[in-house]
């Protein structure tokens, strides 16, 4: 169960990320419409992250959590933001996924 709230707070890191390159983009009453769903996700994706490393270990949960939102934001900048996906972007990417499942398989 405790993974499940790792997995959606890893989750809404990428929504929280994703907020925060649309802030970047837009000005006025749009940009504090995606600042306010910034902090919303953010709010959501530490408070997930918290009551799940009460039973995980720290070190474990919050790789996997960061790893979640690092390889999601990646995903999301290259389909919505037009940022390049380049051959060694894509490797590092893959093994960043495959060590998170690494982790996740030898965590007790």
């Amino acid at each position: 169960m405790n993974w499940l709230l790792v997995i959606i707070g890893g989750l809404f890191e990428i929504l929280f990320a994703s907020c925060l390159g649309k802030v970047r983009q837009t000005s006025g009453t749009e940009m504090y419409l995606w600042f306010a769903g910034f902090l919303v996700s953010l709010i959501a994706s530490m408070g997930l992250l918290m009551k799940a490393t009460q039973t995980l270990p720290i070190g474990t949960a919050y790789a996997v959590w960061t790893g979640i939102g690092a390889v999601g934001s990646v995903i999301v900048g290259i389909i919505i933001f037009k940022e390049p996906a380049t051959f060694w972007r894509l490797f590092f990417i893959t093994t960043l996924i495959g060590s998170i499942v690494g982790l996740k398989v030898v965590s007790h």
